[in-house]
């Protein structure tokens, strides 16, 4: 399908973790069922992704009810990654385990507009579309996520956190 590899990075990186798939089937399920209250001439992927996200919190929530005392977030990439050479990979792996770390320390709804505006590469609007949340307070929490994550990673100049 079109979209499955980017409701399965959605779900990952949103903490679906080894679940990704279960959540991005069911997610398609209800994507399917729900087609007739979809808008005509609206963004399909954005629509798509915020039921991947939704049934992303739902997996999180039937987990906390079965265990008391759960992680919030789960592993948000996987242990392999696809780099150039050795060096450059380590580097890289090094880099990207530090920024992913500082975002795991993010507030939650300042969390879920990182994911969505730089890891998933959604744009303001789509990611508005997908958490439902008004377009201003996408803006307003990645403002204050990047002003977080400025300090987490200034003793990393190698990373930038720009606008």
């Amino acid at each position: 399908m079109r979209y499955t590899a980017v409701a399965h990075r959605a779900a990952y990186l949103l903490g679906a973790g080894d679940n990704a798939e279960d959540v991005v089937q069911e997610a398609f399920v209800k994507g399917f069922r729900g087609l007739g209250a979809f808008r005509q001439g609206a963004a399909f992927k954005p629509w798509l992704l915020r039921i991947v996200a939704n049934e992303t919190r739902n997996l999180h929530r039937a987990a906390s009810r079965r265990r008391a005392a759960g992680s919030r977030f789960a592993s948000v990439l996987p242990d392999t990654l696809e780099l150039d050479g050795p060096e450059t990979g380590v580097i890289a792996a090094e880099e990207r385990a530090m920024v992913l770390e500082a975002v795991r320390r993010l507030p939650q709804a300042q969390r879920l507009a990182v994911v969505c505006r730089y890891f998933l590469d959604l744009s303001e609007l789509e990611t508005a579309q997908m958490l439902g949340w008004p377009r201003g307070t996408v803006k307003s929490r990645l403002s204050r996520a990047l002003n977080r994550l400025r300090p987490l990673l200034a003793t990393h100049p190698e990373v930038s956190v720009d606008d």
